[in-house]
């Protein structure tokens, strides 16, 4: 009997070890998994006049999963005389059905040479940064451009 029971008491104590390791490397429930989404076939892109610029316009951000955090976003390698005052993504709990949030980043772009200006579109919750490419493209013509 004293053999049966330390074995018992032997089997217990591993499994409540492994079972406090295991809970100890786990991702808690709130964790955030999120991604800012890139459509690679449908680059972000913004085309400007090259006279003109365009002041005062927006981009957007789009973010699917989850996260308990607010997300800011901004714009970074913008063409010389451009900026941007970035933007924030809430947290997203409220609307747990939709699985993702879309956020706006103001952008205003100063006038430019005819040309492509590769920009970078960031997020970052606090803890990663993801990011994606966005395209100003100055044009005489955006209409055309589009049309292909």
């Amino acid at each position: 009997m004293m053999t049966l029971s330390r074995r018992v008491v032997g089997l217990l104590t591993g499994l409540l070890a492994t079972c406090t390791l295991s809970l100890a490397g786990a991702t808690p429930a709130s964790a955030s998994t999120w991604t800012l989404v890139h459509y690679p076939d449908s680059p972000a892109r913004v085309c400007v006049h090259p006279d003109r610029g365009w002041p005062n316009t927006y981009v957007t951000a789009s973010l699917r999963g989850t996260w308990s955090t607010v997300i800011t976003t901004g714009i970074s390698d913008l063409p010389e005389g451009s900026y941007s005052n970035g933007g924030a993504v809430h947290p997203n709990e409220w609307i747990e059905h939709i699985n993702g949030a879309t956020g706006f980043l103001h952008l205003s772009i100063a006038p430019i040479p005819v040309g492509d200006y590769p920009a970078t579109l960031w997020a970052d919750d606090g803890t990663e940064v993801q990011t994606v490419p966005l395209l100003i493209a100055s044009r005489e013509d955006c209409l055309a451009d589009v049309r292909g």
